[in-house]
């Protein structure tokens, strides 16, 4: 009986040595593995848990920093402007955890915050990015201008007040959109509908607002994009990231050909390769 005892605080013991979470102010950050750092930024209103399926392959040879921001899953929310204080809080993680030269891995929100790290002047390894642009605001907008993304809107105002049922409705409709398989819909459209819903109206903003394109210039880590071509096909995505990464001298680009926005969901065996790939590159 003691032996059993002693056997299952010993895998208890590795288990904590191996997967830890901590919080922060503004994010949460699950560790996983050993090996070198790779910092994992979700998607806008995603958690951690959309990076799972990574986390089982890179953790056998990574370590892996699993973020979830604050307003989603069950992270606190915090005060606006809540992009760049996300920002600041991981470059203070990583100062405090004396991260060295980690890869960062964001998805389309995630892959704008690791854009915008980068083009401050920080070092890391390597930026894989994965179905996200420098610009999320030119690609809605046609006249776009930074300026005109004001927290203080009619849209804004509209969105704060909307009951939870008209919300819900606009979460589906948006989450069957960005994947195939209805369960991943379903997991999806519940993360929308769990945000702060503040969050989720400023911190959109916050993105929308957000305009890398010429800042792109200032990278000097290696970047490779991960993208998905739907709803639009093939040349059309084609077409969006030559115009919108023309300031990034040199860069990959790998198109997951028929896949939604979510690419680790739609073509996951497709994803983990070329990650792999891109991380022994």
């Amino acid at each position: 009986m003691m032996k059993t005892i002693k056997k299952l605080l010993f895998g208890l013991l590795l288990f904590i040595a191996f997967s830890s979470t901590a919080q922060y102010n503004a994010f949460e950050v699950k560790v996983t593995g050993e090996g070198e750092p790779i910092l994992l930024f979700p998607g806008f209103t995603c958690t951690g848990e959309v990076w799972n399926a990574t986390v089982n392959e890179l953790s056998k040879n990574y370590e892996c920093h699993v973020f979830t921001f604050a307003g989603f899953g069950d992270v606190p929310a915090i005060e606006k402007p809540w992009l760049s204080k996300v920002k600041e809080g991981i470059l203070e993680y990583v100062s405090q955890n004396k991260l060295e030269n980690p890869v960062l891995l964001g998805h389309s929100l995630g892959g704008a915050l690791a854009l915008w790290m980068a083009a401050d002047g920080n070092s890391f390894k390597e930026l894989i990015i994965v179905d996200a642009l420098p610009s999320t605001g030119a690609l809605m907008m046609p006249d776009f201008k930074s300026e005109y993304m004001v927290y203080d809107s009619p849209y804004n105002k509209q969105l704060l007040v909307m009951s939870d049922s008209d919300f819900e409705a606009i979460a589906k409709q948006m989450a069957n959109s960005m994947t195939k398989e209805k369960s991943n819909q379903e997991i999806i459209k519940n993360w929308m509908i769990q945000a702060d819903r503040e969050t989720y109206v400023y911190g959109y903003t916050d993105l929308l607002k957000l305009d890398l394109r010429e800042d792109l210039a200032k990278i000097n880590s290696p970047v490779t994009v991960l993208a998905a071509t739907e709803p639009y096909g093939l040349e059309m995505a084609k077409s969006t990231y030559e115009l919108q990464y023309k300031a990034l001298t040199e860069y990959t680009i790998e198109f997951a050909n028929g896949s939604s926005h979510f690419i680790m969901y739609d073509q996951p065996q497709w994803f983990i390769e070329n990650l792999k790939n891109a991380l022994n590159d």
